[in-house]
């Protein structure tokens, strides 16, 4: 028999019954803490500490009988580096790969500048294969994929809003002072580029050669692009979303939006 207590987000994962309280469970053999907290709904990645009677633990500790364990997502203000023993350290280049539910997050993040990989026919398997080899963050909305052992980075995205679910990435990872926008192709995810107006000048429509003279490539699917009305729109949005963060750290306990 063993006390259990998740905090903060983590309770996303739990029944309404478990939520912010501490319950127990009775156990079968000495199951590792891992397993014990996957089974009541949280994947690890989720995980930056465990503390089974008050001492911090790893994924494999074998759980006793009379424990008490208590459960905390990501510490966003407080640096728990030689505390934790999950050995979870930040990425120096944030880069991602969504599974086939986030198509549209897909976008925005790269109109954001963040290197997302996306693909509307991934197989987990191949997700977590190129995770692993390229250092990638995995954003689902499928629980079990991160609950896959060899999965050690990754995010369950709450929202089924696309804005919503981008202002979730931009605040989990701490994103918003990376923000480079209009960097990457939102299509393919290819670099950009400013290029001449007589190089592509062939490539375009009539009234796009008359009233605009600053253009832009994708070096990887080669589309072009110039500053129309979806410039001046995705840069609204932008700039609404930077002054909504702005005003969420003055005063942390409002609700806001930046949605267009």
């Amino acid at each position: 028999m063993i006390s259990l207590r998740f905090y903060a987000e983590l309770n996303d994962f739990l029944p309404p019954s478990r939520r912010q309280t501490t319950y127990t469970l009775q156990l079968k053999g000495q199951p590792t803490v891992k397993d014990v907290i996957e089974s009541q709904g949280a994947p690890h990645p989720e995980i930056d500490l465990i503390l089974v009677n008050n001492q911090s633990v790893a994924f494999d500790y074998r759980v006793q009988d009379g424990d008490r364990i208590a459960v905390y997502p990501e510490f966003e203000l407080l640096d728990i580096t030689s505390l934790s023993r999950l050995n979870s350290r930040p990425l120096r280049v944030p880069r991602f790969i969504l599974d086939v539910n986030l198509g549209k997050l897909a976008r925005k993040l790269r109109l954001c500048g963040f290197d997302c990989l996306y693909g509307n026919d991934y197989r987990d398997k191949q997700i977590i294969r190129m995770a692993a080899r390229d250092k990638r963050i995995i954003l689902t909305r499928d629980t079990g994929l991160l609950k896959n052992k060899q999965v050690t980075r990754g995010y369950w995205v709450r929202s089924t809003n696309p804005w919503d679910q981008m202002e979730q990435v931009l605040n989990k990872f701490s994103l918003h002072d990376r923000i480079k926008p209009f960097n990457r192709c939102m299509d393919c995810n290819g670099m950009i580029v400013s290029v001449a107006k007589d190089e592509i000048e062939d490539q375009l429509l009539a009234q796009t050669r008359k009233h605009f003279n600053a253009f832009y490539c994708c070096t990887s699917c080669h589309k072009i692009f110039w500053r129309g009305s979806h410039y001046q729109r995705m840069t609204d949005y932008l700039n609404r979303l930077m002054q909504s963060y702005r005003e969420n750290l003055r005063h942390p306990s409002a609700n806001y939006t930046a949605h267009p």
